[in-house]
């Protein structure tokens, strides 16, 4: 079988990936332990499946050897092992295929989230609120965890943005899908004649980048700092506590005022500050390159409509795979899950057929 000839580079890869593990200079730099522990923990699934794999081609091909045997029993012995070894064959080859397939290297990263109200005044920024809400509820049920940012609140309680980390197991692998323009079709409250409004927001997110990752030398950098305040200029704290981060050399800009510490306003901008840096190199390199870094559903751009909720008739519709379901309520209140599953089929397909 012509896919089981990866497998012998994979079991020599393991090999090596398991010597340079037990190496004193690696156990004790634990950048580089992570690193190959990652890296180890990718290829030993990958060679198991193929093991199993190449188990049961052996088990198939010695059934169907049998086929010609003169001794009855035998033979109807393995026209019964025959099938059930096909079977098994088969999902075993998906299986195989899909390990092979490119991998994300940002899959298994925490994620930055941003979300933006966008078109439709003060509804635009109460269902970037709804948004938020649906992500946190969603990352409680996962077992993740969200920690706030950086927030500019409305006056009628919603976001003119939010900005949060979500840290968990695997957490950018599903979250990548969220990026882009999500649209609201709903009768405001405020609406007297029941007429259907349409607002948006969008979603920007980005792995999170660790200092290996993107280094920023201390003179690329500004600091600025302030008082914080609230909405209508109302102060949050009389010190200044406040943070702004600038990158020199190319403009970008983040901000925190959460907390009461400078210094853990200032680590919660660094962390933003280094992901958007991250996002826009690669984003440099893609178009360089004339491709997509991802092989994601859509290319995740923040200026892409990828889904309208439409709550007169409680329908959700991801535009990228023309999939509609009719559970609003459920997914706003963090059963994600619905959406998430058929774009990660329609991403593992695609996948597959690049392995």
């Amino acid at each position: 079988m012509d896919i089981l000839e990866k497998l012998p580079p994979l079991e020599d890869r393991l090999k090596e990936v398991e010597t340079k593990l037990s190496e004193p200079t690696v156990a004790s730099n634990p950048d580089r332990l992570r690193e190959l522990g990652r890296t180890h923990s990718h290829l030993k699934e990958i060679v198991d499946m193929g093991r199993e794999l190449r188990k049961v081609v052996d088990e198939l091909n010695d059934a169907k050897s049998l086929l010609s045997s003169d001794d009855q029993d035998i033979k109807e012995l393995a026209q019964d092992e025959i099938p059930k070894l096909e079977d098994m064959e088969s999902k075993l080859v998906e299986d195989f295929r899909f390990l092979l397939a490119p991998k994300d290297p940002d899959d298994e990263k925490n994620t930055i989230v941003e979300i933006r109200s966008g078109t439709g005044g003060d509804e635009a920024s109460i269902f970037a609120g709804d948004l938020f809400r649906m992500y946190a509820r969603y990352a409680e049920t996962v077992g993740w965890k969200v920690e706030i940012l950086e927030e500019h609140l409305n006056e009628v309680g919603g976001y003119k943005e939010i900005v949060f980390e979500i840290q968990g197991n695997e957490v950018f692998s599903k979250m990548k899908f969220e990026g882009g323009v999500h649209r609201v079709q709903r009768v405001p409250e405020t609406e007297s004649q029941g007429r259907i409004h349409t607002s948006a927001a969008t979603v920007a997110v980005l792995p999170e980048a660790e200092e290996i990752d993107i280094e920023i030398p201390q003179n690329e950098i500004r600091v600025d700092r302030f008082c914080s305040s609230g909405p209508g200029g109302q102060s949050v704290n009389t010190t200044y506590s406040a943070v702004r981060v600038t990158h020199i050399p190319t403009g970008i800009v983040a901000s925190c005022q959460d907390e009461k510490s400078q210094i853990k306003n200032l680590d919660k901008a660094m962390r933003v500050l280094r992901a958007r840096i991250l996002e826009k190199v690669r984003e440099e390199e893609d178009q360089a390159r004339g491709n997509q870094r991802k092989a994601m559903v859509g290319s995740g751009d923040r200026s892409e409509r990828i889904r309208t909720y439409n709550f007169p008739q409680s329908r959700v519709s991801d535009h990228r795979i023309n999939f509609t379901t009719h559970a609003l309520r459920e997914i706003l209140d963090g059963g994600l899950d619905i959406l998430l599953e058929p774009l990660q089929s329609a991403d593992r397909l695609k996948r597959m057929e690049q392995a």
